[in-house]
């Protein structure tokens, strides 16, 4: 759901204290005025972190503050959630980036966390792994505090060191696919959701709007949406988040510099951030040396789960997910085999391969459909055995994940 915003903001190390940046800016476009004007070459953006791997927490608040108020439904009981958490890691040659999903539902202990008031939360045990964003804005009185807690929770359950946050709420979400003009995806089966915003879309590529798309990333319940759980939400959301990474990698975002700071411009107001993001440049910088990306070097994925034996509700992170955080916290592909643990630990491009595979098949994916759909060429239906289950199995988003006949 997140992904646009990873790709096109990038990130900074080290501050923890956030802001929220504002879009409200007065714009000219001067490239298009001057295009006669015979001027000097432009500077390209500088990545103020080359040569070093990123994590990056990446979270979808149900903020109701502001412009935030009219997504507002019967579910909400106040405050603020974040029931979508990824940890985004990127690669420091740049070569890739890996997505982890955590479900909310995960079984964790929540730590003791600083807020941005200066207090301290109490601790959580043996509770659901959204309580730890809940927490933060309860006791800070804001969602940076939510963000806090929720980087402190997962840095103690992987040991792996976060670099920064990004939170999009529901506004920034719709600003950002209207800014693209929309994204195309594959409905493979007719969907009908009355408590999703009474969101209805046909069987095949539909192209959906901000709104749409928002509705489409929050249903749950409904028909075609499977049996109505947070995990099946877990793999829409990354199917939507893939055809967001070859949206913006099919316009050039990444490479044409003042169509991404209209981009930035469009959407940071709905955006919070720790500190290390507030420069426009160096995210445009970050954004610039992560240009040789391609769909088939974007990886998403669940961190591996099993049922909790206490709770029928909850889940519990299995011995798999040890794997990935080591690898993550080494710059290794996030689902390489343990066995490749002890190799290149600089994680290039050529070991991108590897995570197209889930550990749990081993299966390699073909990444022609991912291709065509970057370049709008027409391709064969793929038949079920070739496809990845999202939400279950490590994709890219050059792997097919849905059948359109």
């Amino acid at each position: 759901m997140l992904l646009t915003a990873a790709l096109a903001f990038g990130v900074g190390a080290g501050a923890t204290a956030a802001l929220t940046l504002t879009g409200n800016i007065d714009s000219v476009d001067t490239d298009s005025l001057l295009a006669a004007v015979d001027r000097p070459e432009a500077v390209e953006p500088t990545d103020p972190n080359g040569g070093d791997d990123l994590n990056i927490v990446i979270m979808g608040s149900d903020s109701r503050d502001g412009e935030n108020g009219s997504f507002a439904s019967s579910e909400n009981t106040g405050g603020a959630r974040s029931d979508t958490t990824m940890v985004m890691h990127i690669s420091a040659d740049r070569s890739r980036v890996e997505l982890v999903s955590i479900p909310r539902d995960s079984t964790v202990d929540v730590p003791a966390c600083p807020t941005t008031d200066g207090t301290t939360t109490s601790p959580l045990r043996h509770t659901k792994f959204n309580a730890a964003f809940a927490q933060g804005v309860l006791a800070g009185r804001d969602v940076a505090s939510g963000a806090l807690c929720t980087m402190a929770t997962i840095e103690s359950l992987t040991g792996v060191r976060m670099d920064g946050f990004i939170v999009v709420d529901f506004a920034g979400f719709q600003k950002m696919i209207d800014a693209l003009g929309g994204v195309q995806i594959c409905i493979p089966q007719d969907i009908s959701a009355p408590e999703a915003g009474n969101l209805v879309l046909s069987a095949g590529v539909q192209e959906l709007d901000g709104a749409t798309a928002l509705q489409y990333a929050r249903a749950r319940k409904g028909q075609g949406l499977g049996d109505g759980s947070d995990l099946g939400r877990i793999g829409r959301q990354q199917e939507l988040m893939a055809a967001l990474a070859r949206t913006v990698l099919s316009k050039n975002l990444l490479t044409d510099s003042p169509a991404l700071l209209r981009f930035l411009g469009a959407v940071t107001g709905s955006l919070t951030m720790s500190e290390n993001f507030a420069s426009v440049q160096g995210l445009a910088g970050l954004a610039y040396s992560s240009r040789n990306l391609r769909p088939d070097t974007i990886t998403f994925m669940t961190v591996p789960y099993g049922a909790d034996p206490s709770n029928p509700n909850n889940v519990r992170w299995t011995d798999e997910a040890d794997v990935v955080w080591d690898n993550i916290n080494n710059d290794r592909p996030a689902n390489a085999a343990p066995e490749a643990s002890s190799d290149d630990a600089s994680g290039s491009a050529s070991d991108a391969e590897a995570a197209s595979s889930s550990p749990s098949t081993g299966s390699d994916a073909s990444t022609d459909a991912g291709a065509a759909a970057v370049a709008d060429t027409p391709e064969p239906a793929p038949s079920p055995s070739e496809t990845k289950e999202a939400g279950r199995e490590a994709f890219t988003g050059a792997d097919v994940t849905a059948v359109c006949g």
